[in-house]
């Protein structure tokens, strides 16, 4: 496997910054501490430029190759924060901070890109310049988006920007991507009901909330059987269902909350309207009142052609194009890289994490075997890029 040779050099000293950074997780855009950790490793790089407090808590390191004769301007980006879960891997290195832990795998981004960043730094076997991006608050908080909202962009003159993601269940040394939609946009919704309590011996008297929010919930599972075509792709879910609080009392309200998953900006559309139709119809078939709070989250992550096609090519040039999927089937989870991708042309991928324990579970780890091959793609993507003069 021709990974770079300087990164099975310092291996060993990238685990340790992963498992580092792994005993301390954050949350959303209050990772100081990992973003202090970025920053002072990439002045012990000698990078050109650092700036903090992009996108709130966003950190972008600028290293500029031996030329820049291009102009040409790559962006490579990294997650840095975690997740409110419990861990349960029982690493010597798990979380210290109980009910926090990094559970999709961002620990091991920041430290891919910051062992990518060191390398690009002593070599700067390149002509342009490299941003290295070390983003907030993916996990539900849009960091991408702020980061994007504070110009960074136009600041550091991005042309391309591509990110990574570790992919458990794709075997250790294979890559997976696709043109267009990798991932799907994220809605989140939430319905409050309002119907009229009674005492639970007698129903009659009042207009059950519980009875309601159970045909919408029904209901609103027709729109992937029965209004979306079957070809397309769309998510309803509801996942939670709250209402009263003792055994004999019919309650006045009900509350659902949810998301909706969609990989095309029509299905979007048509799934949002028929959510409304659908809350506000049934509960007046009842004689009651809903209402639907309904918003649009994550966009598309939508893959831009050329750079897709370049990235599988990088990708095959460390793992060998046989161990390179090129049209790997989209997910239905979401990733707010859709909104730097939204602002500039790039590519996402995944790259393989081996027989794990799935992402957003208690006992996920991320898999250190792989730092080598993560590191080497970046360099190389930068390198061939903007390949130096020879």
């Amino acid at each position: 496997m021709p990974t770079i040779n300087r990164f099975a050099d310092f291996h060993d000293e990238i685990t340790k910054w992963r498992r580092d950074i792994h005993s301390h997780p954050e949350l959303l855009f209050e990772v100081h501490r990992t973003a202090g950790v970025v920053e002072e490793k990439l002045k012990e790089f000698g990078v050109d430029e650092i700036a903090t407090g992009i996108g709130r808590t966003g950190v972008v390191g600028v290293i500029k190759g031996r030329k820049n004769t291009s102009g040409k301007v790559i962006g490579l980006r990294a997650d840095m924060d975690a997740l409110p879960i419990h861990e349960l891997t029982n690493r010597d290195y798990a979380s210290k901070t109980d009910g926090i832990m990094h559970a999709c795998g961002h620990d091991g981004h920041t430290a891919m890109l910051l062992g990518a960043a060191k390398y690009l730094a002593e070599t700067r076997n390149f002509d342009g310049t490299a941003i290295v991006i070390f983003q907030p608050a993916e996990e539900g908080g849009g960091g991408g988006r702020e980061m994007v909202d504070d110009g960074m962009m136009d600041r550091f003159k991005v042309n391309e920007v591509y990110g990574m993601h570790n992919f458990p269940g794709l075997p250790v040394g294979e890559f997976a991507i696709r043109p267009g939609p990798l991932m799907a946009a994220t809605d989140v919704f939430e319905i409050n009901i309002e119907g009229i309590g009674a005492h639970a011996a007698r129903p009659h008297d009042g207009i059950d909330p519980i009875i309601i929010g159970s045909s919408i919930v029904q209901a609103l599972q027709s729109i992937a059987s029965r209004t979306v075509d079957p070809l397309e792709s769309v998510v309803v879910s509801v996942t939670t269902f709250n209402a009263g609080n003792a055994f004999n009392v019919i309650p006045q309200t009900a509350k659902l909350t949810g998301t909706v998953r969609t990989l095309l900006p029509e299905v979007r559309d048509t799934a949002e309207k028929r959510m409304s139709e659908i809350v506000e119809h049934t509960a007046a078939t009842y004689g009651a009142k809903a209402q639907i709070n309904y918003e649009r989250n994550y966009p598309v992550t939508r893959n831009h052609l050329d750079q897709t096609v370049f990235a599988a090519k990088v990708a095959a040039e460390v793992v060998g194009e046989d161990r390179v999927e090129t049209n790997t089937p989209p997910l239905m989870g979401g990733e707010d890289f859709s909104f730097m991708l939204n602002a500039r042309p790039g590519a996402f991928i995944f790259v393989g994490q081996g027989d794990t324990a799935g992402v957003h579970h208690p006992e996920y780890d991320f898999n250190d075997e792989i730092i080598p091959i993560g590191c080497s793609y970046w360099a190389k993507l930068v390198e061939t890029a903007m390949p130096a003069e020879k």
